[in-house]
């Protein structure tokens, strides 16, 4: 096997629990390779460190899979990895429709799985993954198979940009005999319809399922407006309980999916809106319009460290928007989906509008991302979703 040595006081990153080596961090490789081979990783020492893909197309040139030097990466290795992972999901989090595989969460870096009742959709964003597809398609189908699960289907949505890092194209299609891939799927007990060929990501945020669920309490009789709704996910949630729901987004489609969702519920409370957040939220307050409830879970305002500053600026203002038109007592639910906006960061900025408004807060929870997104302590990445509740009182 192919032995990649790391320059002195380098791999600082994987003793803290990341899986990550950058090609600045490498001092010099044994042998050839063919990008997506399995590496043996040592420090300058010759101590062993592990086995990962290496792929020379990326920065990152080498991602870890184990530690364990007596550990072959071979089928049964990917089968048991994907079985730890399913298992995970069953003890935490209703499996009818989840994320069964978490990139490095999940120690499988660069893949992504996701369930919706009984198709799967992968999203796999690395060459080391890419190059095995149709082994982790093939052990991932034995799994659910032998615990009595029949997936019909499979899609593909390696759509994401970050692939192209990788020196990999951007592909989405069926890794299986095709299928409608409109699936209707029920999310605390709503019915949603989700489209995994074209919707977001990998055609919903499953991610914010629970946080959905989280603001029932709050919404009940109550006038809400879910700003940024796309398919309705807040909103319809809200709509079980809520005397008045409107969801606004800029996106047409998004709109015309939250309406077709909101009738498969046969809702009557709901209305959605195809309009800009920031011009919505400044004709109510020109109007004088308030309401109970405002909930906030805009796309990323930053996607790299180098526009957090910007970013800041636009989460500060949409708060600030957002508390101008709540009633005294009412509540504001406000999320970010960046890994670059960390909580502290996202809190002090929040606190910053309600000042600049003459606004208290009190800040009834913080949130993240559900169970099935896990967060690994010492890989930042792996948090990336603060979803904050608080009641908003004048001062």
């Amino acid at each position: 096997m192919v032995k990649v040595t790391l320059k002195k006081n380098e791999g600082r990153t994987i003793s803290s629990g990341g899986l990550w080596i950058f090609d600045n961090e490498v001092d010099c490789i044994s042998d050839k390779y063919v990008n997506g081979d399995i590496v043996e990783v040592v420090s300058y020492k010759d101590d062993f460190l592990g086995y990962g893909y290496i792929n020379d197309n990326s920065k990152i040139l080498i991602r870890l899979l184990t530690r364990n030097k007596d550990e072959v990466i071979d089928k049964k290795f990917f089968k048991q990895r994907l079985l730890d992972a399913w298992m995970y999901r069953k003890d935490v989090v209703d499996t009818s429709s989840c994320r069964i595989v978490f990139s490095d969460s999940d120690r499988l870096p660069g893949l992504i799985i996701d369930k919706f009742e009984d198709v799967l959709v992968f999203e796999i964003d690395t060459l080391g993954m890419d190059v095995r597809k149709k082994l982790l398609v093939e052990c991932m189908l034995e799994i659910l198979s032998e615990d009595g699960i029949n997936i019909k289907g499979v899609y593909e949505r390696s759509d994401a940009k970050v692939r192209e890092l990788e020196g990999l194209k951007r592909i989405k299609g069926f890794l299986s005999e095709e299928f409608d891939t409109n699936i209707e799927v029920i999310e605390n007990g709503v019915k949603l319809l989700v489209n995994v060929a074209d919707g977001q990501k990998t055609g919903y945020f499953l991610d914010q399922k629970y946080n959905h669920l989280a603001i029932r309490d709050i919404c009940k009789d109550k006038r809400v407006l879910d700003c940024c709704t796309h398919t309705g996910g807040f909103a319809l949630s809200a709509a079980k309980v809520a005397k008045e729901v409107i969801g606004i987004d800029a996106s047409d489609l998004a709109i015309k999916q939250a309406n077709e969702n909101s009738k498969l519920n046969n809702f009557t409370n709901t209305s959605f809106i195809v309009v800009d957040v920031f011009d919505y939220l400044n004709e109510c307050e020109s109007k004088h319009e308030q309401f109970d409830v405002v909930i906030l879970d805009p796309p990323a305002f930053t996607k790299s460290k180098n526009s957090v500053k910007n970013a800041s600026k636009g989460y500060r203002e949409i708060n600030y928007r957002a508390m101008k038109i709540l009633k005294p007592g009412g509540y504001l639910v406000s999320c970010s989906c960046s890994e670059y906006m960390p909580k502290d960061l996202f809190l002090k900025i929040i606190n910053e509008a309600s000042r600049s408004c003459h606004k208290r807060l009190r800040l009834v929870e913080q949130r993240t991302q559900g169970r099935d997104h896990p967060i690994i302590l010492g890989n930042n990445v792996s948090e990336y979703l603060k979803c904050m509740i608080f009641q908003v009182n004048d001062r």
